[in-house]
């Protein structure tokens, strides 16, 4: 465990986007029958997702979100000195889509700007840098963006993940001051399993040919993809929640000297209810303190975090409220983080 403490600094505004095209779980598509799609969604929880079209990339739902965000709280954009995107759906290899962002943005060149590539624990980990950033005196404002477009990378003939995974963006407003108090974030890996959530081709490793693109069956019950496709083993990545995860929570809880009862809510990573329930359970949580977004957006896999704060605990962060956060998943890579929201400002979502 990589243990991380800071002080003063937090999210004071938060925005979401999502794709305006809404995808019924339940008549998703024709290549599995009806009833296989009821048993996966209804143990999924997931009921529906949005997808983006041909023409929308991760960058343009975080976009859409910060300009929102930027409107709304009324932000000089001149005070922005970091920009950090997370996505593992970049617009480019290169160029990093953080640049763009930064002059789309209408940011000034002072501003710092990169991009991190990272899944489910994405949001902790790019919390994690931009609070470490924003201890130097002379940060003042900083963006953290994150933005996924997951339709475009599983095959919808492959029922361990076509019923799973949507789009989203976030943008989130961090400052500093003196009452968001101390926060804390414990972040760790495990490129052993790597394997267990991948896309094989596609990089440098095995660039992209006629061949990495062919759909293939790959397995006795007759899934297809190809091996630009992503794929996910979910046994093994349910095995490897129910091993690390609450034992990462447990660790950082005694590290910090908190109880579970000391937060007002939880939110975790939005894999699938099953696994979500599996927590609640295994920690003996209130579910009233555990909100779910996956019902209507799916796995978004980073973004699944802050789209559920945004979306579900719109009207519930005015005051000040402790919250645990959990993300999981891909790389293999998983973050706790305790965080004090105090009046955050939580726009309308973005429909794109």
């Amino acid at each position: 465990m990589a243990y991380l403490k800071y002080s003063n600094v937090g999210i004071s505004a938060l925005s979401a986007a999502v794709p305006k095209r809404i995808i019924d779980n339940f008549t998703y598509t024709s290549f599995f029958s009806a009833e296989t799609a009821k048993e996966i969604s209804e143990k999924t929880g997931i009921k529906e997702r949005r997808f983006v079209d041909d023409s929308t990339c991760a960058s343009d739902l975080c976009f859409a979100a910060a300009e929102k965000l930027l409107v709304d709280v009324h932000v000089d954009r001149s005070e922005i000195d970091l920009l950090i995107f997370i996505s593992q759906t970049p617009d480019f290899r290169m160029p990093a889509t953080s640049i763009v962002l930064q002059d789309r943005l209408g940011l000034p060149k002072s501003a710092v700007a990169f991009d991190v590539n990272l899944g489910c624990s994405g949001f902790l980990y790019g919390m994690s840098i931009t609070y470490s950033l924003m201890q130097q005196s002379n940060f003042r404002k900083a963006l953290l963006l994150d933005g996924e477009t997951r339709s475009r990378v599983y095959s919808a003939k492959d029922r361990q993940v076509a019923f799973l995974f949507g789009d989203g963006g976030v943008a989130a407003l961090i400052e500093k001051d003196e009452n968001f108090g101390e926060s804390h974030f414990s972040l760790n890996s495990d490129g052993s399993r790597h394997s267990l959530i991948k896309i094989n081709a596609g990089g440098y490793r095995m660039p992209s040919s006629c061949e990495t693109v062919k759909e293939k069956v790959v397995d006795e019950y007759g899934n297809i993809r190809s091996e630009e496709h992503g794929y996910m083993d979910g046994g093994d990545v349910f095995n490897f929640l129910i091993r690390e995860v609450p034992k990462d929570i447990d660790s950082i809880l005694r590290t910090t000297g908190h109880t579970l009862a000391d937060f007002d809510y939880f939110v975790f990573h939005q894999a699938n209810a099953f696994m979500n329930g599996y927590l609640v359970k295994k920690l003996k949580l209130d579910s009233a303190k555990v909100p779910m977004s996956i019902e209507k957006f799916g796995n978004t896999s980073s973004v699944s975090i802050p789209l559920t704060i945004a979306t579900q605990l719109r009207d519930k962060l005015k005051d000040r409220k402790r919250v645990f956060l959990s993300g999981f998943g891909v790389g293999l890579s998983w973050a706790s983080a305790i965080v004090n929201f105090q009046d955050c400002q939580i726009s309308d979502l973005v429909e794109v």
